[in-house]
């Protein structure tokens, strides 16, 4: 992330201590990089030079599976990490399950081939792609372009030399990837019409002497500086945005699609650590819904009538008692 990013968000690279001790990414991080807008999206944006390509940090590890949900669901295309050296792990096959469900496309970084001897190196690359191949062939991205690269030439003692330093250390066919992601791209699926405002918030801070900011993503519709806002499931309360900014640049409105902070006055921050904002009356909050439900084929239990799950939407989770109907999914 670090070596792709231009522009860091006030919750990017494992800024929190917790995760600089224990070596691993435990919360979700925003950055962004530009690319030149790709030809086959110019037709769409005339006006457009340039792309701004976000990036969802997730964490890897399956403990931490309600977190990667909730950044899985606010994205438009799968980066897959995966450790050339190592190989294929068991996280690795929780993080392509959520690919499929949250995302029809999907690039590979097979990353840290520069621990293969140079000598052997295309080689070598060629081998762990042809095994992470055979992990895909039976999923939706059995032909999802594959790159093989390093992020930090050295590894991560080298990459904790250059934090300390500020130093930029070599990388490996880091500019191949930006080019497949670039050629990658979808078109952005974005609703055109008057669909209301709904943002999921995913960090909630208070500046003092400014107010309380959200940090999130809009999901749907657009907002400006001085509309009113409801938060749902704060007994319906409501503020007014005060300021509003997209990788600290102020700007006056935000649309479907962007990343930005909104900071409202006379908010306590304790009351909300993730959840969604929306325009006022939008929302219902409910107690019961329907819905299709497909079994992935990993999941080795059976769907029984009274069964609790988890159900999580956005950044919420909660328990729910699931009643089947007998749908030819669960048959089998």
């Amino acid at each position: 992330v670090k070596t792709l990013s231009t522009l860091l968000s006030t919750a990017a690279l494992d800024k929190s201590k917790q995760s600089r001790q224990r070596g691993m990414t435990l919360d979700l991080g925003f950055s962004c990089f530009f690319l030149p807008l790709p030809e086959h999206l110019a037709k769409e944006y005339p006006s457009k030079s340039q792309l701004q390509m976000t990036l969802v940090d997730c964490p890897g590890h399956a403990s931490l599976i309600r977190t990667i949900i909730g950044g899985a669901q606010i994205i438009d295309m799968v980066l897959l990490v995966v450790d050339a050296y190592k190989g294929w792990q068991a996280q690795t096959t929780e993080c392509l399950v959520l690919a499929e469900l949250t995302s029809p496309h999907l690039v590979v970084a097979l990353n840290k081939v520069d621990m293969f001897p140079e000598a052997e190196r295309e080689k070598m690359i060629r081998e762990a792609e042809a095994k992470v191949r055979r992990r895909l062939a039976k999923s939706k991205f059995p032909n999802a372009p594959m790159v093989g690269v390093s992020a930090c030439i050295g590894g991560e003692k080298v990459a904790a030399v250059e934090n300390a330093t500020n130093v930029t250390n070599p990388t490996y066919n880091i500019d191949t990837l930006i080019d497949t992601l670039q050629k990658s791209l979808p078109e952005p699926k974005r609703h055109s019409g008057n669909s209301s405002f709904y943002f999921a918030i995913d960090h909630c801070f208070p500046i003092k002497g400014m107010g309380t900011v959200l940090t999130g993503t809009c999901l749907s519709g657009s907002v400006k500086v001085n509309d009113t806002i409801e938060f749902p499931t704060l007994g319906r309360l409501e503020r007014k945005i005060k300021s509003m900014q997209m990788f600290k640049r102020k700007t006056q409105q935000i649309h479907q699609g962007d990343r930005a902070g909104i900071c409202v006055s006379s908010l306590d921050s304790n009351l909300l650590e993730r959840g969604i904002v929306a325009a006022p009356g939008t929302v219902q909050l409910l107690k019961g819904a329907i819905g299709l439900v497909r079994k992935i084929p990993y999941y080795p239990g059976r769907l029984k009538n009274g069964t609790k799950f988890h159900i999580s939407v956005g950044h919420t989770t909660i328990m729910a008692t699931v009643t089947f109907w007998g749908a030819r999914e669960l048959a089998s």
